[in-house]
């Protein structure tokens, strides 16, 4: 053992015996626990226990066991060095920290759950250091619980016109609040959001203070809303590009013609060139989503014949199929 070790394990050695703390158990969670679910598990007992919210006796303590707790398991490296320690220890019993345990693991500390960092237990200091810094001390003593909100995230559908043409909208989202007896309860809320012209689907929109509240002094986190289109009867969109099927009469795309095309910002006239074939894409430039750079927008040609029900029309495809020697299914092979 290196003289570094042996002074450690000296150390180590005169540490009284402590309280040994199961932080799994605190959570109420089984030690394979996923980070989303300790993260859950904290959040739902912060705010149970909150000394500004809780009525319940030993309210504060249990905040203090609760932020303690996540401290260490939201940590991978506080986690995976905890999780060292096995499961043999019972919550309570006595504990001494076994010489050179965190060997091999860097611990990154800050990032506090808003518990007051001198307020940890000797459990926690013997392992981790005074305010989570391990082997240094911790710095001024915090008299108050602060803590900032957690980032919340929802989506929204807007019409196309809205990208378009941009403007204020007012949403309505539902989020579960934890009632009086702790249970959550699902509220709703409406907001105000500003649409900016040029937003395309899967694009974020940053409300700033509209996420959780913080705890005492805390700052509340963010809204993010992520922008999905409405489905719209005429346009389908892929990025900041938009499509059009344009049904056109078989003259029409023999012959060519000038057409009105209906586009998100307005009619248009658009030129039909001769012997266009269905499924033919005509490029409007610019014409898409009108964001920093401009999208395009595509009319995609859809021939359509129109049925013969008189005996005038029937006729009339009679005339039209002796004038060509055309066989739409030579490709096909015999």
């Amino acid at each position: 053992m290196s003289g570094a070790g042996m002074a450690r394990a000296e150390k180590f050695s005169f540490i009284r015996a402590m309280e040994y703390r199961d932080y799994y158990q605190i959570l109420g969670l089984e030690r394979d626990a996923s980070q989303a679910e300790i993260k859950r598990a904290y959040r739902k007992l912060a705010r149970k226990y909150h000394p500004d919210i809780s009525k319940e006796a030993g309210a504060e303590d249990r905040f203090k066991e609760v932020g303690e707790a996540y401290e260490v398991l939201k940590d991978p490296e506080k986690r995976a060095a905890y999780d060292q320690l096995g499961s043999g220890y019972q919550a309570g019993q006595d504990f001494r920290p076994p010489p050179n345990w965190d060997e091999g693991f860097e611990f990154h500390g800050g990032g506090y759950t808003g518990a007051d960092s001198e307020a940890f237990s000797d459990f926690f200091e013997s392992l981790f250091g005074r305010g989570g810094f391990h082997g240094f001390g911790g710095g001024a003593r915090q008299r108050q619980y602060h803590a900032q909100g957690e980032n919340t995230y929802a989506r929204i559908a807007i019409d196309l016109e809205d990208s378009y043409h941009g403007g204020t909208r007012q949403i309505s989202l539902k989020h579960s609040e934890l009632g009086p007896d702790g249970r959550p309860q699902l509220k709703e809320r409406k907001l105000n959001v500003k649409i900016p012209r040029g937003v395309t689907e899967g694009q974020q929109i940053r409300l700033a203070g509209q996420g959780e509240p913080g705890f005492g002094e805390g700052k509340p986190g963010d809204l993010y809303l992520e922008i999905s289109f409405n489905p719209h009867p005429l346009y389908s969109v892929e990025g900041k590009t938009v499509y059009l099927n344009l049904p056109v009469a078989p003259w029409e795309a023999a012959l060519g013609a000038k057409v009105k095309v209906p586009t998100p910002e307005g009619e248009i006239h658009l030129t039909i060139p001769a012997n266009s074939r269905s499924g033919a894409r005509l490029r409007l430039k610019g014409r898409g989503i009108p964001a920093k750079e401009p999208g395009d927008m595509y009319v995609v040609l859809q021939v359509t014949a129109p049925p013969a029900e008189s005996e005038a029309q029937k006729e009339a495809y009679r005339t039209f199929s002796e004038a060509f020697s055309f066989d739409p299914r030579s490709g096909l092979g015999s």
